[in-house]
């Protein structure tokens, strides 16, 4: 029981972080999803974003932004960390933008 226990411990941070990184990858290989999130943010990319993008949300480490094609290139262009899919049904939740 205890060794099953240590396994699950062990294996649920590779999977977290294996999904995250395929979510990432996906993002940045096909771009297909109606936003894009934005992990913790740098300060000014709110200002470095392109014309057409929009600010739909933030939260306290993320921000959420609506565009065209290339917006996953434009927002690592301005500094963006991590870029993962958003506007899918199970996002998390964030305040109007």
């Amino acid at each position: 029981m205890i060794t099953d226990l240590r396994r699950l411990a062990l294996a649920l941070p590779v999977v977290l972080v294996a999904w995250i990184a395929l979510l990432a990858l996906v993002m940045r290989l096909s771009g297909q999803a109606p936003a894009a999130l934005a992990i913790l943010p740098p300060g000014g990319m709110l200002a470095a974003l392109p014309q057409g993008a929009a600010v739909t949300s933030t939260g306290p480490y993320s921000v959420t932004v609506s565009g065209g094609a290339g917006l996953v290139a434009d927002l690592y262009a301005a500094g963006a960390l991590l870029v993962l899919p958003a506007g899918l049904t199970g996002c998390l939740p964030q305040t109007r933008g």
